[in-house]
């Protein structure tokens, strides 16, 4: 899918989606932890904290430090893999979910607001 939209209408898209975001009484997550919680949530499972650092290219340790606030929230939970007990996987909640749906609603208006 591509969309036919300027750098400066798309910050601007970005902008109200944003400031829609932080008027809501939702967490307020940084920019590091909205792409972890995008990646669980659009791309296929299993996510592994070695798979998602390989993945946005991001250290393990700063991984693991999103994934405790995430968490934290109830937005994604932590569980051992049974195949291999060392390695630990990444899983969606139902509060993510509906979190990132209601975000996408506020993008969806943000473009609406900026046609």
């Amino acid at each position: 899918m591509s969309i036919d939209i300027k750098p400066s209408q798309a910050l601007d898209l970005w902008r109200i989606a944003i400031v829609e975001s932080v008027r809501r009484d939702s967490p307020d997550l940084s920019a590091r932890q909205m792409a972890l919680l995008l990646s669980v949530y659009l791309t296929p499972a299993p996510h592994t904290v070695r798979g998602l650092s390989d993945a946005l290219n991001i250290s393990k340790p700063a991984i693991t430090r999103a994934l405790d606030r995430l968490s934290s929230l109830g937005m994604v939970k932590r569980k051992v893999d049974e195949e291999d007990r060392r390695s630990v996987l990444v899983q969606r909640t139902v509060k993510g979910s509906v979190f990132l749906r209601e975000f996408g609603d506020i993008i969806v208006a943000a473009g609406i607001e900026t046609e």
